[in-house]
C-alpha cells in the first residue's frame, strides 16, 4: 500500500537520547527546556524575529485573530484546509471568500479588492501546498485598506521568496508540525511576528493569560509538551535532507508528467520551494474519479486535497468562487514522502497516464 504521505520519524534510539533529558528532570511540560530550545533553533532556522511553539495548526489561527482584535469580515481563501475556515468562525467572524490564481491555486489579489467592505478587517491567506501568496500584492492592499495580514503557512515550512521564509510576512504568520508536515512535531504548530507587542501576547494568550501569579489577559492551553518537542528537535537535524529527497521525487513526477494533459504546479524562479505536495489537476471530475479508483485498485491511495472548496461548507454563506470550485473537483495530491522509491512513483504515474492519455 502506497499512502499519499508517510511520517517522516528519526532513528528511535536519538529520540530517546533527546526526551531523557526532560525524562530525568521530571519536566514534562509548560516551557520546559526542550521546548525552548526547539523555539531558538526554529527561530534561526526560519530567521524570523519572534516564533512561539503552540499545540498545533489550528490553535494558532485562532489565536492570530485574537491577538490582532478582528472581530467582523476576514477576507480569505475558499480553496485550503477546513481549519482556516473554521478559525475565523470559531472566533465568531464571518468569512468572505475571494476566488483563487488558476496556476499557483493561491488567494488571487485583485479578487481580494473586489470583496472589501467596511466591515472588512483583515485577510487569511494561505501559502497553498507550500507554496507563495503574492505577498507583494496582498500587502500592497492591506496598506490600502487599512488591513491586518494573517497568513496561514501550514504547508509553508522551508519555503523561501527572495531568500527570505515566508515565515517573516504579514502581520502574523503561523505553521503546522502536524506529522504528515514536511517539518513535524507529532502534532504541534507555530506562530511567527515581527511584532515584539504581539509576540508578549501570543505568550500570554497560549499560558491562560498569566505569568506565575500575575493575571494579564484571558488564554487558553496553547502550550506543546516536552515529549513533542524532542521529536522536533530530533527532526530538525534531517530537514535539509528531508527538503532535498522531495525536490529529487517532486521534479521526477513532474518530468513523468510534461507531455501529458495535466496541470501541474509551475514553480517561479524568485521561489525556494519546500515540495510539500505534488497536485496533479484533471481535466474533470470524472475523469478524477477514475484515476482515484484505478490507483486504489492498484494500492496507492491519493487524497482530493482541498475538497470540497470552503466556500460551499454547508455552514458557511454561499459566495461565488468559480475557479476554486472548479479546481476542487479535478484536484488530487499524489504520494510523496522522504523514502518514497522512483518505482513506485513510476507505478503511480503510469497507472495514471493510462487513463490521462
Amino acid at each position: 500500500m502506497i499512502n499519499v504521505t508517510k511520517t517522516f520519524l528519526p532513528p528511535f534510539e536519538e529520540y530517546v537520547e533527546i526526551l531523557k533529558r526532560a525524562w530525568d528532570k521530571t519536566w514534562i511540560t509548560n516551557n520546559g527546556e526542550l521546548s525552548l530550545e526547539l523555539e531558538g533553533k526554529l527561530k534561526s532556522y526560519l530567521g524570523v524575529k519572534n516564533l512561539l511553539l503552540y499545540n498545533n495548526g489550528t490553535t494558532v489561527l485562532q489565536m492570530a485573530l485574537k491577538a490582532l482584535n478582528i472581530t467582523r469580515e476576514v477576507i480569505t481563501t475558499p480553496f485550503s484546509y477546513v481549519a482556516t475556515t473554521s478559525a475565523i468562525l470559531w472566533e465568531k467572524c464571518i468569512p468572505v471568500f475571494a476566488d483563487i490564481n488558476p496556476v499557483n491555486f493561491c488567494i488571487d489579489p485583485s479578487a481580494i479588492e473586489s470583496v472589501i467592505s467596511p466591515r472588512t478587517q483583515a485577510i487569511l491567506a494561505t501559502h497553498v501546498y507550500g507554496y507563495p501568496c503574492q505577498v507583494e500584492e496582498i500587502g500592497q492592499i492591506a496598506k490600502k485598506y487599512n488591513l491586518k495580514v494573517i497568513y496561514d503557512a501550514a504547508h509553508a515550512f522551508g519555503t523561501k521568496i527572495n531568500g527570505k521564509s515566508l515565515l517573516n510576512y504579514g502581520d502574523i504568520s503561523t505553521c503546522s508540525f502536524h506529522a504528515t508536515k514536511v517539518f513535524h512535531t507529532g502534532e504541534g504548530g507555530c506562530i511567527a511576528t515581527d511584532s515584539d507587542e504581539l509576540a508578549k501576547q501570543l505568550y500570554l494568550f497560549r499560558h491562560f493569560g498569566h505569568i506565575g501569579d500575575e493575571h494579564f489577559s484571558i488564554g487558553i492551553n496553547g502550550k506543546n509538551s516536552e515529549l513533542h518537542s524532542a521529536l522536533g528537535l530530533s527532526n530538525l537535524k534531517y530537514i535539509d535532507r528531508i527538503l532535498e529527497s522531495r525536490k529529487k521525487q517532486w521534479l521526477y513526477y513532474k518530468g513523468l508528467f510534461k507531455n501529458s494533459t495535466i496541470q501541474t504546479l509551475e514553480i517561479s524562479k524568485d521561489v525556494e520551494f519546500n515540495y510539500a505536495y505534488f497536485p496533479a489537476v484533471f481535466s474533470s471530475e470524472n475523469e478524477l474519479n477514475v484515476v482515484i479508483d484505478r490507483l486504489k485498485s492498484g494500492g496507492v491511495i491519493p487524497r482530493r486535497y482541498f475538497y470540497p472548496a470552503l466556500n460551499t461548507l454547508p455552514y458557511v454563506e454561499y459566495q461565488s468562487c468559480p475557479t476554486a470550485e472548479d479546481l476542487a473537483k479535478r484536484v488530487i495530491c499524489l504520494p510523496l514522502f522522504y523514502d518514497l522509491s522512483t518505482e513506485d512513483q513510476m507505478k503511480i504515474v503510469e497507472i495514471i497516464l493510462n487513463i490521462s492519455k
